[in-house]
This record gives structure tokens, C-alpha cells and sequence, in this order.
């Protein structure tokens, strides 16, 4: 596989903008002075000032005094959200960095056009502008464009003076949508990922003559190309292209369409010649047949050819357009999952947000490279591009490097405002709108598999109203999804109509009901987050055997799946508790897990269309206060800044790929709480081998799924090196850690019980719950929901509230590996609710029973105050099992303190 920089490279060399000659994608183009003059390209980077706002008036008249405004080059945002709140001292999101305004951005930018362009159409071309954008040229208003995320043009030709200085005012506006606010109608309405402000992508002057390739087909590049057929030694295109006469008199026109090879030889070749009305449109059919044809195929061969559109009149070459164009075949079949080329080719991949830390939505060509080639590494042969319409620096890119896409809109979660029951009309004309230019920018990407017309709008009445706006019965989503899901098909034919859903299948309490929105559209997605959210892990199977049992007919793909994982906190045992989803409890370790079990799931389903997990990297979200941080969403594999591969990253890339891999997981972990440990190894070698400060770890490993754990390794006091090893396709691969082990926590075992994320205590360092069988996790504390903090409950009788806050309960032990010796058993109780003798146990140490009849509320006087009990026992040398068995009601723990008490 090409190295990460080998794939930036290719990005950056790849790159050019659809309305004119892209020089990069071939030199027959970059050498034809011909082609290059007929349509010139300016872009508008430099020079821009820049203010936030809402009450400035005049900006977009020619003599308005910009001098105190901010320099600025585009693209460009105002907002930075989202920071680490362990400041490693490199991050460029800190809190006195952070920017979540949402409200008015003003742009000015003073630029010369060629004078050559006289007599030229001359467009403004924006790549996106977030979220409305209102457009003046020399104080001559243009026009506005609702929507963050598509490109979209305006004739700037009345307005425009080349070879003078002009002056171009863009007003843009971010606000959040709310009844009678200028963004009420704009999509997304809610989501769960911040709507940064700007021009956050290029903006440029297109030049072209008054007959061209249509500058106003929704953005796009005004050419349709459609693989019609696949067949023996050929393949047939049909090319639709748009033609404009801007001219004040009929005209001929002649279209030649060519598809040229990656050695600029043609492989196909159309001419038509036909009137062009004056201040008319036309369009012009053409098929190319290609033999022999060399097919896109995924990773595997992402070949592509370029398809050439030029327009002449008498003669002349008035036009060119350029694309590259794969030729293939894709379906998603409800028993075969994926086929490419009529082959089975299993997707597998990660849903992907465009901000970055310190950049926001702002990111460059390069960055965006970086991006894919990190994914690339791991494995990934596809995208889902969420939740809005990406830019054509990640389309170019897939292209070239073979990742399949799923492209969708931003309807999200929510459409209507302030308890309406149905959409208004200019809502429902937004969201028209932005599938026609998600559908027309990027339909002759052979990357581009489907076409998404919502996510996650089938919560029903699960939700509370402050996050779908609605209350009492909620809308209803069909109508809408019924309108967009026909003009996709409209649209495109070639491709299925896509949607995620949340809820459908999941349990509920009662009263709860969601609408069953997937039979609307021809592809089902389904987002489920079983062992994160709610459920276990290996809920994920059963769950998507039953979607598909519903609805044999229809193909189903797992649209998102995974958990948040904080590189900063760390357990002992993932399974210790139920992670802390919407609060600060999220560990690195059980991210790890979620995902090694899914996977497992997903690979014994080769009918299961395509899997995306969640998400590449940590993105901005203003909903949340989780993990490590605040405003971020951190399930991704990758940190916000792309400087830190999370251990989940590497568990991918040991499976999805034949790169020699082996990492040792929990490096992060580096201060150990305990002198016993598991040790994790992902790894695609065959025998890999463990030592422990240069000594082989004797034990076998247990391997599977790429995931290789060595069980009760003991740490020494000090400092633990180790080195995993192994070979991969006869290329040697290792890995190197480092631990450290307090000499206190060599002579000592504290498990802070039903906790999984050890809390501080006053009588030595606790780990997190660790050795048990059997039994549940519970607290006493409310947990974190939705960016509010976890509540705690106060417990009397201890220094040591939060250790025993939380607690094992039911019947269980612990099976502690110790060596021979003599140690003192220290046991924190804490009654949660019952009354004395509702709940009796015992504590039974190696068969011999340490505590008799425990009644801990009778103890202790009340619930919520703690119970210390203490007791010696003698190890033989096959350590110590404490069982916990109730008489009456469930047994209960909250700390387990193990010392020993030898010389």
C-alpha cells in the first residue's frame, strides 16, 4: 500500500476545479493554450477582510471602509469548537481559542480581472458558503444561496468591470434555525456536529463564452455521464450535456464528446451538431462504445479515464469541460451485499465529518488528502461522507483511490420547527434543492455508490423535545421522505436512494413508538450502537438478522456503529461497567471492545451490503461533555487533530489489510494500577510472541479476529518494557511499550467495585473493577445525559464518597491472583435503598466464610452510609476467590482492599 504521503501527493496532483480545464489531470490539457483560453479560472484566495457582524450596514457598497476589518484568505471560518480538556500543550483548540458564534460573517475582497475578459460571461463560483449567502459585485446585488454545502455560481457579467479594481461583498449567515430566523427554511435543522460559518471553501471567477456547457445546472458540471452498459469487450456511456446560449442569435453549435485514456489516447469519441437558440438552452445526447474497456474497480484498480466535453461554433473552440470519468458497474443486492462489476466486493469502512481542530471547516486540498490516506491505511475501501454534501477535493480523491462513497444531505433528525407537524413549504423546496445539487455535482464520480435523503429521522416520541423540536405526537417524516426518495430515483436511476435510520427494532419503553421509514427508499442504512448507547456488543448480530428478516427484499448496510474512547482515560476491565455514553466515563479500552465484537458481527454477514463505523476522527459537536472533552464527539479512531491513532485504528488495520501490523493496545495506560494484567496485541501475523523486560512471556496467547491477548501477566515493581513480536508474509513486525508499576501497587490489590474508571481514595491507588464473575455494576449516582454533568449522591461515614458511589450487586466473586502469603482483606459496604433485612449475604474467602449474615443497612444505620469490614487470610498460592452469596435479596460491594501483611 502506498505510503501516507504518497497518497497526499496523489491527491494534490489530482485535483481541479469541474468548470474549467483541470492541467493536472492530463498534459494533453495542461499543453493546449487553446483549451485553457476558453474558459479562464481566477481564484479569489487572497486579499478578503473579514468581520462578525450582524448590525454592520453598507459592507456591500464600493466606497464602504473595510480598513479595520480582519485580513483574511479563503476558504476561511470564524468558529473553532471543540478542545481536549488535558492540554497536552500542543492543541490549537483551547478554551480561550474557542469561537461557537452563529450569527453574521461579513467577506470583502478588491480584485483586477484580466481586461482580456471583456466581452466574456462571468461567473462568481462558490464551493459552499455556510449557511446563506447574499452576494454583491460593485454594491449590484447578484443574488443568495440557501445552504452550507453545495456549490452553487451567479451570473456576474452586468457587474463586473475587467481590467478595473471591483469590489465583491458576501454576506454570510451561520445562525441556528429558529421560527422567523432567516435559517428557519435552511437544512440541517439539528444534528449532532457543529454548522461552522463561512467561506469555508474556494470561491473563483469562471470567464466563458456567451455559448457554453450550462454554468447553471444546480451547481454542477453540466454533463451526465451514465455507464449504460457493461458487456464482452465493451462498454456504452451516455453523455447528457447542457448547453447555454447567452448570445443574442441562433447559433450552431457543435459538441464533441471523447473518452480518453490514462495515456491520452481516445478510447471513444461522439460529434453532433445542432441550433442553439439565442438566450436559449439545449441539450445534447451522445454514446460513447468503448472496447475493451479497463474497469474501475474499487481499491483494487481505481482506473479512470477523463471525459472531455468541447463546444465549438463555426469552427472555434468555445468550451471545454473535463471530469474523470470510471467506468463500472455497482448494485447492492439484499442476499449477495455489494457487487462492483458484478462481483461480490465487501464494503467496509468509516463514516467521515470535514472539520479538523484549529481549522474548523476550513480545510485545504492537503488536508483533506491526509485525511483519506489515513483512512487508506487502515484499510478502509469506503466513505460515508455525513451528514451534509462534501467537496470535490474528497470526491476527486475517492475516484483515484478507488473508496466507494455514500453521498446524503443534511435532513437530519429534524424537520420541522417550533412544534409544527408538518414542514413548510420553503423547507421542503431547501431540501429539493440540496439533493438536485448534491446529485448534479457529484453524479459522474465513479466513486459515488448512493444517494442519501436522511438520517436518523424515525426517532418518533423516543426523544425528548429539545432536541427534535417537537412535542406531543411527532411529525410525521414519510411525506417528506416519500418526495425526496422520487426525485432521487428522478434524478439519478443509475443509483439507489439511501437513508439511515436510529430506532426501528430497538426496545423501548412502553409508550415509545417510531416510524418505520426504511421501506421508502431502495437502499436501508441502519445506525446502531449496541454496547454503547444500549444492549451489549453481541446484541449487534441478533439485531441485524431481524431488520433483514423484516424486509428481505430490500439491501442493508450498517450506516454507523461504535463508541466514544477517550485516549486519556483508561480501564482495567471494559466490561467492568456499562460505559458512561453521554458523560466523562469513556475509556479508550471499551471503545476497543465495542468494535472488536461488532466487527465480528458484521464479517459473519457477507449479506450485509456495506458497514461504516463511527467515525474516522473526533469532530465537533456542541451537544456534548464526554470522555476527555468538551464539544467533541469522540468516537473516532483518530484524534481531532490527526496526531493520535486510537488503539480501535490499529484492530482495523490489523483485518482490513496485508500491511505487516502488530500494536500493542493500552500504550496510553501507562501508569498501571495493578501487578496483574492482561496484555492486548492487534495483529495480522500468525505466531506472535510477548516479552516482558527482555524474558519471553511463556503463555500461549488466545487469538482471534486479529486480536491476540495474553492473560495474567505480572508487572514487576518499576519499570515494565514490552515487546510484542511477530512475522507477517515473512516481513519481521514489532511493537514496543512501556509500564510503570508503583512499588505500593506491587504489595497491594484496591478494585473500586462497579467502577469503571477508578475514582482517587484516601488508602492508596484503586484500580478499576477487575477480577470478579458474575454480578452487575451499579451507582448511586444520576449519570451525565446530554451535556449535563453526572449528579452525585452524598454517602456518610467515608473520606472515600466516590469509591463507594459506585458498587457491584447480585451474586458474584473475585478471583484475585496473588501469590503465597498472608493479607489483610478490606471490604467498603454501602446500603443503596433497601431497609434492614431486605438484603443479607455472605463473604466467603477460599471456602472459608469471612463475613457471616451481612445486613449493611442494619450495620450501618442507613442507607447511603458505609460499612467497613476487615479481615486476614492465608493464600496458598493459587490466589484468592471471594464469593459473594446472598440469603435474602442481592449482595452488594463497593470497594475490595487486598494487602499484604508478610515482611
Amino acid at each position: 500500500m502506498p505510503s501516507n504521503r504518497a497518497l497526499i501527493m496523489l491527491a494534490l496532483t489530482g485535483l481541479g476545479a469541474v468548470t474549467g480545464i483541470s492541467p493536472t489531470l492530463a498534459k494533453t490539457s495542461a499543453l493546449d493554450p487553446a483549451a485553457r483560453a476558453a474558459r479562464p479560472v481566477q481564484v479569489l484566495a487572497e486579499g478578503w477582510r473579514f468581520t462578525l457582524d450582524p448590525a454592520a450596514t453598507g459592507p456591500e457598497q464600493p466606497g464602504f471602509d473595510d480598513s479595520g476589518w480582519a485580513p483574511v484568505a479563503v476558504p476561511h471560518s470564524w468558529n473553532r469548537v471543540g478542545f481536549y480538556r488535558a492540554d497536552n500543550g500542543e492543541r490549537l483548540n483551547r478554551p480561550e481559542t474557542i469561537d461557537k458564534t452563529m450569527g453574521v460573517g461579513w467577506y470583502r475582497l478588491g480584485f483586477t480581472p484580466a481586461a482580456g475578459l471583456a466581452g466574456k460571461r462571468l461567473w462568481l463560483e462558490f464551493d459552499a458558503a455556510s449557511r446563506i449567502a447574499e452576494v454583491w459585485v460593485n454594491g449590484v446585488r447578484l443574488g443568495t444561496h440557501a445552504g452550507g454545502f453545495s456549490r452553487f455560481r451567479l451570473d456576474a457579467t452586468a457587474a463586473l468591470r475587467p481590467g478595473q479594481r471591483n469590489v465583491l461583498a458576501v454576506r454570510v449567515d451561520n445562525s441556528r434555525p429558529a421560527p422567523g430566523a432567516a435559517t428557519a427554511d435552511i437544512l440541517p435543522l439539528a444534528g449532532d456536529f457543529f454548522v461552522h460559518g463561512g467561506l469555508y471553501r474556494p470561491v473563483r471567477l469562471v470567464a466563458t463564452d456567451a455559448v457554453h456547457v450550462d454554468m447553471l445546472d444546480h451547481g454542477g458540471s453540466g454533463i451526465a455521464a451514465t455507464t449504460e452498459a457493461i458487456g464482452p469487450g465493451r462498454a456504452v456511456v451516455r453523455v447528457t450535456t447542457r448547453l447555454r446560449n447567452d448570445g443574442a442569435g441562433v447559433t450552431p453549435v457543435t459538441v464533441t464528446t471523447r473518452l480518453l485514456d490514462h495515456l491520452g489516447r481516445t478510447a471513444a469519441t461522439a460529434t453532433m451538431t445542432a441550433p442553439l437558440a439565442a438566450a436559449g438552452s439545449g441539450q445534447a445526447e451522445q454514446t460513447l462504445t468503448i472496447a475493451r474497456p479497463r474497469l474501475w474497480a474499487g481499491t483494487v484498480d481505481p482506473y479512470l479515464y477523463r471525459l472531455v466535453v468541447e463546444v465549438r461554433c463555426a469552427g472555434r473552440l468555445v468550451d471545454r469541460v473535463e471530469q474523470a470519468y470510471g467506468i463500472r458497474q455497482m448494485r447492492f443486492d439484499p442476499q449477495q451485499g455489494f457487487l462492483l462489476n458484478g462481483k461480490p466486493y465487501p464494503l467496509h469502512g468509516v463514516g467521515y465529518h470535514q472539520d479538523r481542530e484549529g481549522k474548523g471547516w476550513a480545510v485545504s486540498a492537503a488536508d483533506i488528502a491526509e485525511d483519506l490516506a489515513i483512512i487508506r491505511e487502515m484499510g478502509a475501501n469506503t466513505i460515508r461522507l455525513t451528514h451534509y454534501q462534501h467537496g470535490q477535493p474528497v470526491h476527486d480523491l475517492a475516484d483515484r483511490l478507488g473508496l466507494v462513497l455514500w453521498d446524503e444531505i443534511p435532513l437530519v433528525s429534524q424537520w420541522t420547527l417550533g412544534g409544527a407537524k408538518e414542514p413548510s413549504p420553503g423547507l421542503v423546496a431547501n431540501a429539493r434543492q440540496q439533493l438536485q445539487e448534491l446529485v448534479a455535482q457529484n453524479r459522474n464520480h465513479a466513486a459515488v455508490a448512493a444517494w442519501g435523503i436522511a438520517n436518523e429521522v424515525d426517532f418518533g416520541n423516543s426523544l425528548p423535545a429539545f432536541l427534535t423540536g417537537s412535542t406531543g405526537t411527532p411529525p410525521d417524516p414519510l411525506p417528506l421522505l416519500r418526495e425526496l426518495d422520487q426525485l432521487a430515483r428522478a434524478l439519478d436511476p443509475s443509483r439507489p436512494s439511501a437513508l439511515a435510520t436510529c430506532c426501528e427494532g430497538r426496545a423501548f419503553d412502553p409508550g415509545v413508538e417510531v416510524p418505520i421509514t426504511a421501506p421508502v427508499v431502495q437502499l436501508g442504512g441502519t445506525n446502531r450502537y449496541y454496547g454503547w448507547y444500549y444492549g451489549k456488543p453481541t446484541d449487534l448480530g441478533p439485531a441485524l438478522d431481524a431488520l433483514r428478516a423484516a424486509r428481505p427484499w430490500q439491501p442493508l448496510a450498517l450506516t454507523e456503529y461504535g463508541a466514544g474512547g477517550a485516549t486519556t482515560l483508561h480501564t482495567d476491565n471494559p466490561l467492568a461497567s456499562p460505559p458512561d455514553s453521554r458523560g466523562r466515563k469513556q475509556p479508550e479500552e471499551v471503545e476497543s471492545l465495542v468494535h472488536e465484537i461488532n466487527w465480528q458481527a458484521i464479517k459473519a454477514r457477507p449479506w450485509l451490503g456495506a458497514s461504516w463505523l463511527w467515525v474516522a476522527f473526533d469532530f465537533a459537536t456542541t451537544v456534548r461533555r464526554e470522555g476527555d472533552a468538551d464539544d467533541l464527539n469522540t468516537k473516532g479512531l483518530v484524534t481531532y487533530d490527526r496526531k493520535t491513532r486510537k488503539d480501535a485504528y490499529h484492530f482495523y488495520k490489523a483485518n482490513w489489510t496485508r500491511t505487516p501490523t502488530l500494536h500493542i493496545t493500552g500504550r496510553r495506560y501507562v501508569d498501571r494500577a495493578y501487578p496483574v494484567t492482561d496484555v492486548k496485541v492487534y495483529t495480522n501475523a500468525a505466531a506472535p510472541r510477548l516479552s516482558l523486560n527482555g524474558r519471553a512471556v511463556a503463555t500461549a496467547p488466545r487469538c482471534d479476529t486479529g486480536t491476540c491477548v495474553w492473560r495474567d501477566v505480572r508487572l514487576v515493581p518499576g519499570r515494565n518494557v514490552l515487546v510484542a513480536s511477530g512475522t507477517v508474509a515473512g516481513k519481521a513486525v514489532s511493537d514496543r511499550v512501556e509500564w510503570q508499576l508503583n512499588p505500593a501497587q506491587a504489595r497491594a490489590i484496591r478494585i473500586d467495585a462497579g467502577a469503571l474508571l477508578a475514582a482517587k481514595g484516601s488508602t492508596g491507588r484503586f484500580g478499576s473493577d477487575t477480577f470478579f464473575t458474575g454480578g452487575d455494576a451499579a451507582s448511586l449516582d444520576k449519570p451525565a445525559d446530554y451535556g449535563k454533568p453526572e449528579v452525585p449522591t452524598p454517602v456518610a461515614g467515608t473520606p472515600d464518597r466516590d469509591i463507594a458511589a459506585t458498587y457491584r450487586r447480585g451474586t458474584f466473586a473475585y478471583h484475585v491472583p496473588l501469590a503465597k502469603g498472608r493479607y489483610r482483606v478490606r471490604l467498603t459496604f454501602v446500603e443503596p435503598s433497601a431497609a434492614p433485612g431486605e438484603r443479607v449475604f455472605d463473604v466467603v474467602a477460599n471456602g472459608k466464610t469471612l463475613v457471616a449474615g451481612l445486613d449493611v443497612a442494619a450495620q450501618a444505620g442507613a442507607a447511603k452510609t458505609a460499612l467497613v469490614q476487615s479481615a486476614e487470610v492465608s493464600v496458598a498460592g493459587d490466589g484468592l476467590t471471594l464469593q459473594f452469596r446472598p440469603q435474602r435479596g442481592e449482595a452488594v460491594v463497593s470497594a475490595v482492599e487486598i494487602e499484604s501483611v508478610d515482611p
